[in-house]
């Protein structure tokens, strides 16, 4: 136990040293979704029931039925309310504690103790997971991993309470479903692993049986608020061209750190000899190869790169959304691709000679401080939400980031037409919250031009568009519905959607109602309705 406490110990010193810089950085982007939730502002039986209730309004906020995240955000708000450090501490140390369960867990699969050691480091500083634990909402992804490995380390022997885990892991984020196919991997194994019991197949079938019953609320909650809308990939050789260059980007992203952004936003595979594409070939054939081979063997090693194209399937365009590339992805990933490398790596290391052994330290060594270095600047990026798009815009410059920052510049300049054209193209990557447009102090030079006006009316159309189809039913589906249709001088629609999301009730009530009282009132002043209930968030 004391080496234990000393390694995690270790990782924390380690993951604070890093990730300094972002511990003084405010709420950004999708932080604000959590922030501002009505069902996290304060620790209730109401609230509790609220966010359990797997068809109820709550996991509509945020597109995900997450009720573990929501619950401890909840309780990170009771504790340290508008006060981010004190959740920036939290993503650290549950970050830390990640990387402590993955070195226990490969020491399972028979890694040495110094080449587990090592990829813990290699984990804890790698700069795309600076995204999962700098991002204060992006605690889902750093819990519900540590969860997932919590269960998979009590599988061989406490079965009913590792099952318990992957349950509360699956309720914090829907990534956590690697889990299950890494324990389908484990059963898989001939042998125990250094003298554990073997896994029964009836745990793992009891857990495959949770995932479906979670997928149905989470599904549905993914579908209603219309995440799927990458309309691009309806053709099927692009989706397919898109899923392997997708997964190509991710393997250079682990390997090397390249291709880490902000908020990437890479175009699809349209052409059959994009290098992403045709690099995926490759890597999937020496793939499935290396998989038959350790299947066929039964060896632990087919686990780890089974949870990681687990971990990769619900964002590879298999079901298509904007914007699958993520750093924050990476990390359900990144476990997996590391514990598969560990275990195709344990002969030939175990043949090493002895002068070559500090030689190779030295090396990882190396490697790992560069990465540090490396996270230690990204982590600085998340002192300001504009630092973040400043660097998607420089990776994605025709992304929605780019075109967003160039459309406040150009208003700022008073240049109307470019203005417009580029918050036009942003709109259609996914900058699509009429209510961010209104509200943008940058863009406020423009505001009363007809032409700024006109594009505010068209994406709040576009907003009533996707209620219609999904049918808005939640007081704050119905009130974001009210709102936009205030927006485009309709102010009968407006009216009748408010009175609707008064009368289905919730704590967004006293919003509603002044929001009411003001249209009621003829030439009241314009609505200033924040964030509202509508918002995107991030998967």
């Amino acid at each position: 136990m004391a080496r234990w406490l000393a390694i995690h110990a270790a990782f924390c010193a380690l993951a604070a040293a890093v990730l300094w810089p972002a511990f003084a950085g405010p709420f950004v982007s999708d932080d604000h979704l959590y922030a501002n939730h009505p069902h996290t502002a304060e620790l209730s039986l109401a609230n509790l029931v609220a966010v359990l209730d797997p068809f109820g309004p709550a996991k509509l906020h945020t597109a995900n039925y997450e009720p573990v995240h929501l619950l401890l955000h909840a309780l990170e708000r009771e504790i340290f309310a508008d006060a981010t450090r004190g959740y920036h501490l939290v993503n650290a140390w549950v970050h830390a504690l990640v990387a402590t369960l993955l070195v226990a867990l490969w020491l399972r699969s028979a890694i040495p103790l110094g080449a587990a050691l090592a990829a813990g480091v290699f984990f804890s500083v790698h700069p795309a997971n600076v995204e999962a634990v700098a991002w204060i909402s992006q605690l889902k992804t750093t819990a519900s991993v540590a969860l997932a490995l919590g269960a998979l380390l009590l599988l061989p022997r406490r079965a009913a309470l590792a099952t318990a885990l992957f349950a509360l892991a699956l309720l914090t984020k829907a990534s956590a479903a690697f889990a299950l196919a890494m324990a389908a991997g484990f059963a898989w194994a001939a042998t125990a692993r250094r003298g554990e019991p073997p896994i029964r197949a009836g745990w793992v079938a009891a857990w495959a049986a949770l995932l479906a019953l979670y997928a149905l609320p989470e599904l549905a909650s993914f579908e209603h608020l219309g995440r799927a809308r990458a309309t691009e990939l309806a053709d099927p050789w692009l989706q397919l061209r898109t899923i392997g260059a997708t997964g190509a980007r991710y393997l250079a992203m682990a390997a090397t750190g390249w291709g880490v952004s902000a908020f990437a936003e890479p175009e699809p595979a349209r052409s059959a000899l994009d290098p992403w594409w045709l690099a995926s070939l490759a890597a999937g054939a020496l793939l499935a190869l290396r998989l038959g081979v350790v299947l066929r063997r039964r060896d632990d090693e087919a686990a780890w790169w089974l949870g990681a194209l687990a971990a990769f399937a619900p964002v590879s365009q298999l079901f298509p959304f904007l914007n699958p590339l993520a750093d924050r992805y990476l990390y359900a990933m990144l476990p997996g691709l590391l514990g598969g490398a560990l275990c195709a790596a344990r002969a030939p290391l175990a043949r090493l000679s002895p002068r070559a052994r500090p030689v190779l330290a030295a090396a990882a060594l190396a490697v790992c401080a560069a990465l540090a270095l490396a996270s230690s600047g990204r982590a600085r990026l998340w002192r300001s939400e504009t630092l973040l798009n400043l660097d998607s815009a420089r990776h994605y410059p025709e992304g929605a980031s780019a075109r967003f920052l160039r459309a406040r510049s150009a208003a700022q300049a008073g240049d109307v037409a470019t203005a417009v054209a580029e918050l036009r193209a942003a709109s259609l990557r996914g900058v699509d919250n009429f209510l961010v447009l209104e509200n943008d102090p940058g863009l406020a030079p423009i505001r009363s031009e007809p032409a700024f006006r006109a594009l505010v009316a068209e994406v709040a159309g576009r907003w009533i568009e996707r209620a219609r189809e999904r049918g808005a039913a939640t007081q704050a589906e119905l009130r974001f519905l009210g709102l936009a249709h205030a927006e485009r001088g309709e102010r009968d629609a407006a009216i009748d959607a408010l009175e609707r999301a008064q009368a289905a009730g919730g704590p967004l009530s006293p919003e509603v109602a002044r929001e009411l009282a003001a249209l009621r009132a003829e030439g009241s002043a314009p609505l200033d309705a924040g964030a509202g209930g509508g918002a995107d968030a991030s998967p």
